[in-house]
């Protein structure tokens, strides 16, 4: 688990690394890529090539670093995310919670190599950004073993991701955290609060060791029952 400092708040994207090569999950805010690669060479990654992108959801700051880390990487690492959310992350479908009006306010505020590297990327692509997609279930051989799980509340496309070796639970925006406790979705982001609470009771029936939210950290006591307690709100 890395801990992306943005100022006002800290982002928790994760890398995985193998003998051979490493791989990133969710990519901080558009102009977060050096910061992000400088945590990962402080982490360990060597000269080892980027092998795969794993986004958990189309939301800005998840996805907002993915320009300048693909710019970055010598190879061509597989971007993968859920076809639910494929679209956005593609630029051939709206963002669901960023409007254009926001989105422009927002890009203005970023220096202009940012801004213009970003809307090349999703508003004006040349090719699809997503060229893997993955599947509720589906076990990927990434870090000796990562399980897809599709979790949608949040977004359409949102997945968890489980990783065996370590029982650790990564949960993207499917919870938030604070103080080492899970606190469940949160609301003024989360369009469809019944069902991301129906994957958090997916999530309650595996076997869990700790998890990492994206905002929040590392939770490490409890993560099953607290997962259970937060479902039985739906």
């Amino acid at each position: 688990m890395l801990e992306l400092n943005l100022g006002p708040a800290t982002l928790s994207p994760v890398i995985l690394i193998e003998d051979d090569a490493w791989t990133l999950i969710d990519t901080g805010m558009p102009g977060s890529a050096p910061a992000l690669l400088e945590l990962a060479k402080q982490a360990g990654i060597g000269d080892r090539p980027l092998r795969a992108i794993l986004l958990t959801h189309q939301d800005i700051d998840h996805i907002g670093g993915l320009p300048g880390i693909l710019s970055a990487s010598e190879a061509a690492p597989l971007v993968y995310a859920h076809p639910d959310d494929e679209g956005a992350i593609n630029g051939t479908a709206p963002m669901i919670k960023m409007t254009p009006e926001r989105l422009s306010g927002f890009l203005q505020q970023v220096p202009e190599s940012v801004r213009l590297q970003f809307e090349e990327t999703f508003l004006r692509p040349s090719r699809p950004n997503v060229n893997r997609t993955f599947a509720d279930g589906e076990l990927l051989p990434i870090g000796g073993g990562l399980t897809v799980i599709h979790t949608p509340g949040h977004t359409p496309g949102h997945v968890s991701l489980y990783h065996h070796a370590s029982k650790t639970l990564i949960l993207g925006d499917a919870s938030v955290a604070r103080d080492g406790e899970l606190k469940g979705p949160n609301p003024p982001v989360t369009p469809d609060m019944e069902l991301a609470l129906e994957s958090l009771k997916k999530l309650s029936e595996i076997d869990i060791a700790q998890a990492v939210c994206y905002h929040g950290g590392l939770v490490r006591e409890g993560v099953q029952a607290q997962l259970a307690r937060l479902s039985e709100r739906s």
